[in-house]
């Protein structure tokens, strides 16, 4: 049972944080775009910084994967989970990075 929550834990952190990160943006959008301290839209830093939080996350996730601790014994399972670790890091940059690439809001 734990090599089945080893191999969907960073695809389903994935799932979680692309709904929460575009949630968010929603949210924001709907609020006044006010501009901080240092000339930047604070709606910009809030979706940067749960860009970034999520890629670290997803980095952990994966240096657990491929530690001797946390990771799955030598086989199919710690293959199968590494590579799942993989899928979610690269589907979260991918899928999160027009929160960097992109205006925060439109109109």
């Amino acid at each position: 049972m734990r090599d089945v929550l080893r191999i969907l834990l960073s695809p389903v952190v994935w799932l979680a944080s692309f709904s929460t990160v575009y949630a968010l943006h929603g949210l924001v959008c709907e609020l006044d775009p006010g501009v901080s301290g240092i000339g930047v839209s604070w709606i910009r830093i809030v979706l940067v910084a749960a860009f970034l939080f999520a890629g670290a996350f997803q980095i952990v996730l994966l240096a657990l994967l491929y530690s001797p601790r946390f990771g799955s014994a030598p086989g199919f399972a710690r293959s199968v989970s590494r590579a799942g670790g993989w899928v979610g890091l690269v589907a979260t940059v991918w899928t999160l990075f027009p929160t960097l690439a992109t205006s925060a809001c439109s109109g």
